[in-house]
C-alpha cells in the first residue's frame, strides 16, 4: 500500500464532568471508537491543581473525563447521549453521595460545533421533559485541562473491587 492510499483519522476530543470522574471514566472508556479516556481537571482558576485542592473547592474546577475519539465510528452527538444518561444532569453540583462543585455536570466543549450540538440535546431533553426537573448541566467552552495524578488513570480498571467501585 502507498502512502497515497492511506487515510489518516483525526481523533477529536470530548471533556465532560459528571461527577466522580473515576466512575465517567469507566464507561466512556467501553465505547466503540473511544480511543483514550483521561482523567483531570477543569475549569478552574489555578494552575495544575492537585486532588486535595479540587476537593478542597476553592479552585473552581470539576472533575472531568478528556475524551479522545474517533468520529468515523462514534460520534460527539452520541458521546452526549451517553453523557446525558449516565448520570443526574438535574443535581446542582452533586451526583449521589459526592458533593461539591468540583462534581458539577458540564460538558466544557472544544469547538463551536460541539457548543451547538450540546446546546440543541439539552434543550430537546428539557422539551421532551425526559427529566422529571430542569436539566443543570453548565455548558462552557473549554479553558483549561489538567491531567490528574496517575493513581486516579484507570482507577475503576485497577481497583474495580474497591468499596467504592462497588458501591
Amino acid at each position: 500500500m502507498s502512502l497515497d492510499d492511506e487515510t489518516e483519522v483525526i481523533l477529536q476530543k470530548a471533556t465532560f464532568g459528571a461527577g466522580c470522574f473515576w466512575c465517567v471514566e469507566a464507561i466512556f472508556e467501553r465505547l466503540d471508537g473511544v480511543a483514550d479516556v483521561g482523567v483531570g481537571y477543569s475549569g478552574g482558576n489555578s494552575d495544575n491543581p492537585t486532588y486535595d485542592e479540587v476537593c478542597g473547592g476553592a479552585t473552581g474546577h470539576a472533575e472531568v473525563i478528556r475524551i479522545l475519539f474517533n468520529p468515523e465510528i462514534i460520534t460527539y452527538e452520541k458521546l452526549l447521549k451517553v453523557f446525558w444518561s449516565s448520570h443526574d444532569p438535574t443535581t446542582l453540583n452533586r451526583q449521589g453521595g459526592d458533593i461539591g462543585t468540583q462534581y458539577r455536570s458540564v460538558i466544557f466543549h472544544h469547538t463551536g460545533e460541539q457548543r451547538k450540538m450540546a446546546e440543541k440535546l439539552k434543550i430537546d431533553l428539557e422539551k421532551n421533559k425526559i427529566f422529571k426537573e430542569p436539566v443543570v448541566t453548565e455548558i462552557s467552552p473549554l479553558i483549561n485541562y489538567f491531567a490528574a495524578e496517575n493513581y486516579h488513570q484507570n482507577y475503576y480498571r485497577l481497583n474495580s473491587t474497591a468499596p467504592y467501585c462497588l458501591a
